[in-house]
């Protein structure tokens, strides 16, 4: 991808102003960034071509116009939901997109503004980290549409807030002002009147950090939230044979004795 912003299509933006930190944004301002069933396809596209360039360190998720997301576009349900069948493949997009942030060896933040409803709750709770600011507002209305999540958002949701959290927020579809989200661990930070902002300042910290130990500490990370070690024990031993043999570890070791910066490439 070249430099810049790109456009794939009009509703998904990816810039690429700083290679280390791309941000990709849900751009439907005017529908408080309600996804379709085409831009969840987008989104699973977008994260798992970003999660391949070795320059990336950290994946940032925003909205534009002062919304993070609002959800699914229910207004398009009666096409894309009419039946059966049409339900499970929207679901199978849904859970694409959640799973190409959740599953990308590279970090992801969510910059958090305005709405972060539903699906949009989904996309945050996906990624690694969760940066608001002032304006955020939080809500997961399944339980007014009479939704069922999928498991892989619901142990997402499990796994912040925990158990009785977790069924508050299922059973009720109450919305959370960002003090309250922050009080309940449904994100990691309110800062300031810019999530954006917010969220660029909180990706610096691992600007010279290794691609193949945050990749590898995901994986150790998620095999312990999961319980699920003995059926991934060869992942886990490939994730750290492969950065103990890597470029970057010697790289590594000489930036520490020589006292600067490492420079990293993710080999």
């Amino acid at each position: 991808m070249s430099s810049g912003t790109s456009l794939l299509p009009h509703h998904i933006l990816i810039d690429h102003a700083d290679d280390a930190f791309p941000v990709v944004t849900i751009n439907r301002p005017e529908k408080r960034n309600c996804v379709s069933f085409a831009m969840w396809s987008e989104l699973a596209r977008v994260f798992d071509e970003l999660s391949s360039m070795p320059t990336v360190r950290a994946i940032i998720l925003s909205g534009a116009g002062g919304s993070f997301c609002a959800g699914a576009d229910i207004s398009e349900f009666d096409d894309v939901r009419a039946s059966k069948e049409d339900a499970e493949r929207y679901e199978h997009a849904v859970e694409a997109s959640n799973e190409a942030i959740s599953k990308s060896p590279k970090a992801t933040i969510a910059a958090i503004s305005g709405a972060c409803v539903g699906g949009g709750c989904g996309l945050a709770l996906a990624c690694d980290f969760r940066i608001a600011d002032e304006t955020a507002y939080f809500a997961i209305p399944a339980s007014r549409l009479s939704i069922v999540y999928d498991l892989g958002e619901t142990r997402n949701l499990l796994n912040a807030v925990g158990f009785s959290k977790a069924k508050e927020i299922l059973f009720t579809g109450r919305r959370y002002a960002a003090q309250d989200a922050l009080e309940i661990n449904l994100i990691d930070r309110i800062d300031g009147p810019d999530g954006l902002a917010a969220a660029n300042a909180y990706a610096e910290a691992m600007r010279h950090s290794a691609p193949l130990t945050i990749a590898g500490a995901k994986t150790m990370l998620d095999v312990l939230s999961k319980g699920n070690a003995e059926e991934r024990r060869d992942e886990m031993s490939e994730a750290m044979a492969r950065s103990v043999e890597s470029a970057d570890y010697q790289e590594g070791v000489r930036a520490f004795a020589e006292k600067r910066n490492p420079v990293f490439r993710g080999v």
